[in-house]
C-alpha cells in the first residue's frame, strides 16, 4: 500500500481544490505537544530579536527623532517615533515568527525527519498536514506577538482599547505569511534556499512597508510596489489601533491579507502534493 496517497483517485490535478477535514487537528496537536518541551526557549527566541530592535531604534533613535509625522483619515498627526516603531515592528514580528516556523521547522518535519510521512501512514490525508502546518505556524506567530503585546503594555507605549482589535488582525499576518511560506517549502531541497526568500523577498519588504519610517519618505514609484506588499496593509491595519484611532479602508487592508493567505495556500498545497508525488 502507498502510504504517501494525497488525495482520492478522482482527483484530477494538483491543482484541483483544497480537500480539508478536521484530520487537521491532531496534526496541530502533535506539534503543539513536541513544542511544548521547549515553550520557554522558543518564546525567549522569538521575542528577544523584535525586543532588541525596539529599545535601540525605539529609545536610542527615538531620541534623535522625536515625532514623525504620519497621514492619517483626520490629517496629519505627530506620533513618538517608539508608538511609531512599535506598532510595525510587532507586525514584522507576526511575519517572523511565522515564517519561521512554516519554513525551517516544517522543512524539518517534512523533509529531514521525514514526520509527514509517518502521519500520512494514518489516515491522514497531504492537505490536512499542510493546513495543520499552516496553522501552527500561524499560532506560534500569535503566541510571539501576544508576549510583545504584553511587554509593549507593560513600557506603557500604548495602551489603546482597540489593542484587543489588533490581536486578530496580527493573527491574519501570521496566517498569510505562513502561507507564503510554504510555498518556498515546497519548493526548498534544504535549508540554503530559504535564503533567497529572506534576501529577495523578506528583508526587503521590511524596509519597503512603513516599518521603521513613513512609506512617503520614499520615492513614488517605490511607494507603488510597497503598497502591493502584505505587510505594508499589515502595518496599516495596525499601526492606527495602537493610536486609538479606526484604520483607514479596513476592509481593502483585510481583503488583501485574506487574497495573499488563499492563492498562496492553494499554490502551496499543489506544489506539495507534486513534491509528494514524484
Amino acid at each position: 500500500m502507498n502510504t504517501r496517497t494525497l488525495n482520492p483517485p478522482n482527483t484530477p490535478s494538483h491543482w484541483s481544490r483544497p480537500r480539508l477535514s478536521l484530520r487537521w487537528w491532531p496534526v496541530f496537536q502533535r506539534n503543539l505537544l513536541v513544542w511544548r518541551k521547549l515553550a520557554v526557549p522558543s518564546l525567549v527566541g522569538n521575542i528577544a530579536e523584535p525586543l532588541m530592535w525596539l529599545v535601540a531604534f525605539g529609545y536610542g533613535m527615538g531620541a534623535l527623532v522625536g515625532e514623525v509625522q504620519i497621514a492619517t483619515p483626520q490629517g496629519s498627526t505627530a506620533v513618538p517615533y517608539i508608538l511609531f516603531l512599535a506598532s510595525g515592528s510587532i507586525c514584522m514580528s507576526a511575519m517572523n515568527a511565522a515564517t519561521f516556523e512554516a519554513l525551517y521547522s516544517a522543512f524539518s518535519r517534512m523533509h529531514v525527519q521525514k514526520t509527514w510521512d509517518g502521519i500520512m501512514n494514518a489516515p491522514v490525508a497531504l492537505d490536512d498536514v499542510v493546513l495543520a502546518e499552516m496553522l501552527w505556524a500561524s499560532f506560534k506567530s500569535l503566541f510571539t506577538v501576544t508576549a510583545i503585546l504584553g511587554v509593549m503594555l507593560a513600557l506603557g507605549i500604548s495602551h489603546s482599547p482597540l489593542l484587543l482589535l489588533a490581536w486578530p488582525v496580527l493573527w491574519l499576518v501570521g496566517i498569510t505569511f505562513s502561507c507564503i511560506a510554504l510555498v518556498f517549502n515546497a519548493l526548498a531541497k534544504g535549508y540554503d534556499f530559504f535564503t533567497y526568500y529572506f534576501t529577495l523577498f523578506l528583508t526587503p519588504m521590511m524596509f519597503l512597508s512603513g516599518v521603521f519610517f513613513p512609506r512617503e519618505q520614499l520615492p513614488g514609484f517605490v511607494q507603488w510596489i510597497a503598497q502591493w506588499l502584505p505587510l505594508s496593509h499589515a502595518v496599516d491595519l495596525v499601526r492606527p489601533l495602537f493610536m486609538n484611532q479606526w484604520p483607514d479602508r479596513p476592509w481593502l487592508h483585510l481583503a488583501v491579507l485574506v487574497g495573499y493567505a488563499v492563492l498562496a495556500f492553494w499554490i502551496a498545497l499543489a506544489l506539495t502534493r507534486r513534491r509528494f508525488a514524484r
